[in-house]
């Protein structure tokens, strides 16, 4: 069952997150619908540009419905992740997608109110519903990558005059978190004092936290042990800092990195360990299962398990 973000955003404040989880592959979609419907847990599958170039959109959404017949009790929404207008407006006018993403954070304050407003205006015509960014997040993933440098906090006295002026329905900050396996190489974590002073000026409006990925360390571990080179600087988000971060307003946790992590972990195993094998599908299997095992995890530390029973 589709069901808007919007429903998910007021039932969940301060109590639970949304998992919002990036999807490239049939296994992955599988895992996630599978994992969602077992722990009857509500969640965001997500594409970005990227992603339906790879597998192109009908591809990926075709995939995405026949999920939906399969693993038949599951309750979710379809996000477009990190698109500009015109991958907006593709999104909107599919009909298929009931929220997107307009990523103008790295334009000026005023550039990105213009475009953000643009989107938003189209959007709302349809009934879809709209996240912006205000800030910077640092990191590489997929094509984004932007130097630390230029990285920069959301500023909370801005916010207030971006969501009035644009009338998007949720807000992804950048609090400290970052794309890619490398978060926290200094160290810093979360700011929960700009958390803090954002849900102050905006109480009960969706905060979206991007760059939520923990980075399990044992599994860089043992890609490494598989001839893998990931640096040990790879690091995440705790599960504390999780918790902390859905009681100041966090709705909507992106999730993307652990699971390509999962993924190089299964592959690199299977073949090195059987390297006289060569079937996809084994590896596949096992992937689907510890990627299912994953999302079950993630939606207990979210506090989602068994929330999807309040959407009917």
């Amino acid at each position: 069952m589709i069901i808007s973000p919007k429903e998910f955003y007021e039932k969940c404040y301060g109590n639970y997150a949304i998992a919002a989880v990036n999807v490239f592959t049939m296994e992955q979609i599988h895992g996630l619908f599978r994992a969602g419907e077992k722990a009857n847990a509500p969640f965001l599958v997500q594409m970005t540009p990227v992603a339906r170039n790879y597998a192109h959109p009908d591809m990926l959404l075709a995939m995405i419905e026949a999920a939906s017949k399969i693993y038949h009790k599951a309750k979710y929404a379809i996000h477009l992740d990190h698109g500009t207008e015109s991958h907006a407006f593709d999104a909107i006018d599919s009909g298929k997608y009931n929220s997107v993403m307009i990523d103008a954070s790295h334009d000026d304050f005023q550039q990105n109110v213009r475009r953000t407003k643009l989107v938003v205006d189209k959007a709302h015509k349809y009934n879809v519903f709209v996240e912006a960014e205000l800030g910077v997040l640092s990191g590489v993933e997929d094509d984004i990558s932007i130097d630390e440098k230029s990285a920069k906090y959301t500023q909370p006295n801005e916010v207030e005059q971006f969501v009035e002026s644009t009338n998007c329905d949720s807000l992804a900050v950048a609090v400290g978190t970052s794309h890619g396996a490398y978060k926290f190489s200094g160290g810093q974590g979360i700011q929960f004092n700009i958390l803090e002073e954002i849900q102050q000026r905006l109480p009960n409006f969706p905060i979206v936290l991007h760059g939520g990925s923990a980075v399990n360390q044992e599994d860089v571990n043992r890609i490494n042990a598989c001839g893998g080179a990931l640096s040990q600087g790879a690091s995440g988000v705790s599960p504390n800092e999780i918790k902390k971060a859905i009681s100041h307003g966090v709705c909507k946790i992106n999730i993307a990195t652990d699971t390509r992590i999962l993924w190089a972990r299964v592959n690199r195993e299977f073949f090195w360990n059987t390297p006289e094998l060569f079937d996809p599908i084994i590896p596949g299997k096992e992937y689907m299962d510890a990627y299912e095992q994953f999302m079950l995890e993630k939606f207990d530390l979210l506090r989602a398990t068994g929330k999807a029973a309040q959407f009917i």
